[in-house]
């Protein structure tokens, strides 16, 4: 609702760029498979936990998501592979892509309801370390503003997605009370804004291809103060947004007259660009949405205050670590694997399965 926040204005030449710029990132292939492998490593991981951890541990986590956790796999394979050929309905309602971000939601919404940690639909508390590990890598998969081409659907409001250039500038947005998502890395050089096309939708009106649109304001204005023509004048009316093709154009919101609530007002859509990439099957380089990235590892914490774990436990630190049972014995690890179990001969001569504790040695 609110355009200008602390200096992050629409009319802005540098702020229409990187919203365009992300807007292409959000919806790009190369993001949306990241997100495959990020959630993979943590479906692995999540699935060892349920297999490996004991059930009387505290602070074991729910089996009965990994019906979920599954489903969502097999959405991000299917959802891919549309994608790859530049099928987009991917990210419309109940579509394979739109699935994958309302599971994930609720998997991270939901995580772990031990009533220690969780009431109502929410975290109140940082969750034990191996549970807040998997939470990580969960939300490592997470991207802020990933929702953006999603088809806007569900109530007469139908607000857009992005209202506000804030929402995806400002880095207090991805700073979330128990985590904080990637704010993505610019290139030194943003690529110029497109001309403008003539294509125009309204609100509520089908959208006849898969882009990025403008909100625009459309207002009659005097010629001349010798002539009294009237004409009509265009400017920019907020944040640009995605949109596939065939979905409903949604309106922008603004405070009632009572400031009470929260009211639609239809607006005018101008088409920025349109997204024909990956039609023929090709997928490009799309490594500059990606430059030296500085996504902080989900495992990351000082080493100083993590250096022992169980095992069945995920590795917080790459590097060499030491367990003195049975034998003792050194193994390379990097973060984010499960800490291995070690197999020892007892004193009938059998080969026995311990679970032990691990301590970094040196770190990597």
């Amino acid at each position: 609702m609110e355009q200008l926040m602390q200096g992050v204005d629409m009319q802005d030449e540098g702020v229409r760029r990187k919203i365009f710029w992300l807007l292409k990132r959000l919806t790009s292939y190369t993001l949306w498979s990241r997100k495959r492998e990020a959630f993979r490593i943590f479906a692995a991981a999540y699935e060892t936990a349920v297999k490996t951890w004991s059930p009387n541990d505290p602070e074991m986590v729910s089996a009965d998501y990994l019906a979920k956790i599954y489903e969502v796999v097999g959405l991000y394979d299917t959802g891919l592979d549309d994608l790859a050929h530049g099928r987009r309905f991917v990210w419309r309602t109940n579509e394979a892509l739109e699935r994958v971000v309302a599971l994930s939601s609720y998997l991270s919404d939901y995580f772990y309801r031990n009533p220690n940690y969780w009431e109502r639909g929410a975290q109140f508390l940082p969750y034990p370390p191996k549970v807040d590990a998997l939470a990580r890598l969960l939300r490592a998969s997470m991207y802020q503003g990933e929702e953006a081409p999603l088809e806007v659907a569900g109530t007469s409001d139908r607000f857009a997605s992005i209202e506000s250039p804030a929402w995806l500038l400002d880095k207090n947005k991805y700073n979330y009370n128990f985590y904080e998502l990637e704010f993505p890395a610019f290139p030194h050089d943003l690529p110029e804004m497109p001309e403008p096309r003539g294509l125009m939708v309204r609100s509520g009106e089908e959208v006849p291809c898969d882009g990025i649109w403008e909100p625009m304001l459309i207002e009659s204005a005097r010629l001349t103060h010798a002539l009294p023509l009237n004409v009509e004048v265009m400017r920019n009316g907020g944040c640009f947004n995605y949109f596939v093709a065939q979905t409903l154009a949604p309106n922008l919101s603004q405070l009632s007259d009572d400031q009470w609530d929260v009211v639609p007002v239809p607006t005018h859509w101008r088409l920025l660009w349109e997204d024909t990439r990956y039609k023929d099957g090709t997928i490009p380089d799309e490594s500059s949405y990606f430059l030296a990235s500085r996504r902080e590892n989900p495992l990351r914490e000082p080493v100083s205050t993590r250096t022992e774990v169980r095992t069945g436990e995920l590795c917080p630190a790459s590097g060499e670590w030491h367990t003195e049972e049975f034998g003792g014995k050194t193994v390379k690890m990097e973060e984010g694997q499960v800490m291995p179990d070690l197999l020892a001969v007892d004193n009938l001569g059998d080969r026995v399965v311990h679970w032990v504790t691990w301590a970094l040695v040196r770190a990597t």
